[in-house]
């Protein structure tokens, strides 16, 4: 399924938010699958009883959130049609009865449901609009036609459903039986759903929610019954069920046959430190070549996404927010994908930062690339590029998998490999998290996608050194090594983030890397430590309010760090030169300093870098349109307080 698309609106959509697909190939047991499904459904699903219960007690005070709880009920009820199975409705005589991969339900009558489903409709007329009336009506009417057609109780349905023949075993068995059968019942085509449009975010998001849920029930809802499969006659209609792909029938299979799959097995073991401290790595005296850097270059993904259009493609597994709370959670206001291919945005990078710093194909000793998002694993990503570059050989060109630390790994990588081979080393940082997201919502708020590469060469005799320390980490507790996960089974495969444990080991590792720092001696000529003669600090961008909390309790102001997420978002291991080349693009940077830029994230991993930016090694965009391309937004910013103290 694609990441995301554009309608013919120019809205961003996510199809993955509306159309569950899960990777069955990953569930290791029926047990594994249902757990799952009640974490994506149960837990944010009303039943009907807890609606009436909450509109009883006044709990609703729009139509809207009345709504969006008979949305999750309904969403509820066809948790295994939506993720398991395509509906057909068949004439009886028509319906195989011996075959293993056709399915109908056995349901329990719900001997109340007019008179409750009723009720829930008084209510909702009872209710004031939240925004658009109009609107609101028509959602509900569309809604309502599913919910309040419900005949059978839906908390009882089986994880894996039962074959005719299973269904037939038993002469008390019930099924659901279609009255007036249309076969050219109207549905909605897949356009037709990421087209709808309304002006409130929320509306928009829940008016996709009833066209899928109306898609689920093909057929006329004024005449169903729930009736005793041993009554039925050949000319009445059911449902038949049939799996949406071949995977799903292959975990019916391990699942009905009792045969399981063995899961990744997680342990806790005490986490024991090292026997010694890693001290910091001081270039200057630890190596004879000494690091120049020559370009930082960036590719910027081509497609916004804000957090209006997040809540616009809100998910029915999401708890209620607004875009005013994201950005209250993250700092984040937008974040930006790229239309085209994780290949092509490396490379993008990588041919800028090449011309700018003058190397050709035949001077670059190594090329390293840090991403933890590539789907490339042979040829790795590095070659690939060292090919596209015209580079016949390279003394080592390999991927590095250090996820939110990637810049500082890559770095210290490259210093290492300047003592060999002397000559330029490319470092290219890159993510595309956009098509890894799913409906994770945490995951969705936060990843954004880019590039960033920088060439290092090596300094003239007796010139100083551009990368002064370096250091790194890795591990720690498994909560923390576990804290960001992908692909995560559990979660469909897509990338997953455990906001507290990744907050711990971000303050550990934050905490730990100042504490070097502040021991480290001020440069020749000055005063204090290192820390104080630090001109910017520029840390990775996971999440602008958690890391300023944590640098607070560091004992870091605000003012001395610099933020891009507000405008990208988090990408990962290319989040630090993206931030570097922004702060050079809006003028915070506007002459040569030193940078403390310390990463750290998946694996529990982290390192840093202490390294001097002249502003003239970072490549500018190229024209006004190439500008605009990047951020159509974008006005040229007046100084800020925070800037001006830089400058």
């Amino acid at each position: 399924m694609q990441s995301f698309e554009l309608n013919r609106h120019g809205k961003i959509v996510f199809p993955s938010n509306f159309f569950p697909d899960l990777d069955f190939s990953a569930f290791t047991s029926a047990e594994h699958l249902d757990s799952v499904i009640r974490r994506d459904f149960d837990t944010k699903a009303p039943s009907v009883s807890e609606i009436l219960s909450r509109s009883a007690q006044g709990v609703y005070k729009s139509k809207f959130e009345l709504m969006r709880d008979m949305a999750l009920s309904g969403f509820w009820a066809n948790r295994f049609a939506l993720t398991m199975f395509d509906k057909t409705p068949t004439r009886w005589s028509d319906v195989p009865r011996n075959r293993d991969d056709i399915y109908m339900p056995i349901l329990t009558p719900w001997p109340d449901a007019a008179e409750r489903m009723a009720a829930v409709q008084a209510a909702f007329h009872e209710l004031p609009a939240a925004w658009n009336d109009s609107a609101e009506n028509l959602i509900f009417a569309r809604l309502f036609n599913v919910f309040g057609s419900r005949r059978h109780i839906a908390g009882s349905l089986p994880t894996v459903k039962p074959t005719v023949e299973q269904l037939l075993a038993h002469h008390e068995n019930m099924t659901l039986r279609i009255g007036n059968h249309d076969p050219n019942f109207p549905i909605y085509t897949y356009d037709e759903v990421l087209d709808s449009s309304e002006d409130v975010a929320e509306l928009e998001a829940l008016g996709r929610w009833s066209m899928v849920l109306h898609n689920q029930h093909p057929y006329n809802r004024n005449d169903l019954e729930v009736v005793k499969a041993s009554e039925l006659k050949d000319d009445d209609y059911v449902i038949v069920f049939h799996p949406r792909d071949r995977e799903v029938q292959r975990f019916i299979n391990r699942a009905t046959s009792g045969k399981s799959r063995k899961g990744v097995s997680y342990t806790s073991p005490t986490p024991v430190p090292p026997a010694k401290p890693y001290p910091a790595v001081d270039v200057a005296k630890e190596f004879t070549v000494r690091p120049r850097i020559d370009a930082i270059a960036v590719a910027h993904g081509d497609t916004v996404c804000t957090n209006e259009d997040l809540i616009r493609n809100t998910a029915y597994n999401w708890s209620p927010m607004t875009a005013e709370s994201i950005a209250q959670k993250t700092g984040i206001e937008q974040r930006r994908y790229t239309s085209g291919t994780f290949e092509d945005l490396a490379l993008s990078a990588a041919k800028q930062a090449v011309e700018h710093a003058k190397v050709g194909p035949e001077d670059i000793g190594a090329v390293i690339v840090c991403t933890c998002t590539s789907g490339r694993l042979i040829p790795s990503l590095a070659t690939w590029i060292s090919g596209e570059l015209g580079i016949a050989q390279s003394h080592a060109s390999f991927d590095l998998v250090a996820a939110c630390a990637g810049m500082p790994y890559g770095l210290a990588e490259a210093t290492r490999i300047l003592q060999q081979v002397k000559r330029p080393v490319l470092v290219v940082c890159v993510e595309k998290f956009s098509d890894k997201i799913g409906n994770v919502r945490p995951s969705r708020m936060i990843f954004g996608d880019g590039a960033a590469a920088i060439v290092v060469s090596p300094a003239e005799e007796g010139a100083e050194t551009d990368i002064e320390y370096f250091n790194s980490y890795a591990s720690g507790p498994t909560s923390e090594v576990n804290s960001i996960i992908w692909p995560n089974p559990d979660f469909d495969n897509f990338i997953t983030v455990y906001g507290p444990e990744v907050k711990s080991l971000a303050g550990r590792y934050l905490g730990q890397m100042l504490d070097e720092i502040k021991e480290l001696p001020a440069p020749a000529g000055k005063d204090g430590t290192l820390l104080d003669n630090i001109d910017l600090i520029v840390p990775h961008q996971a999440n602008k309010t958690m890391i300023i909390e944590l640098a607070a309790n560091a004992g870091l102001s605000a003012d001395r760090l610099y933020f891009n997420i507000e405008q990208v978002g988090n990408a990962s291991s290319a989040s630090i030169p993206l931030a570097i080349h922004d702060a050079v693009r809006d003028g915070v940077i506007d002459k040569p300093v030193r940078i403390f830029a310390p990463g750290f994230g998946a694996g529990a991993v982290a390192g840093y870098t202490v390294m001097r930016i002249d502003p003239k090694v970072v490549v500018p965009f190229r024209d006004a349109e190439e500008r605009a391309a990047i951020d159509p937004t974008h006005e040229q910013p007046s100084p800020s307080d925070v800037e001006l103290a830089f400058r």
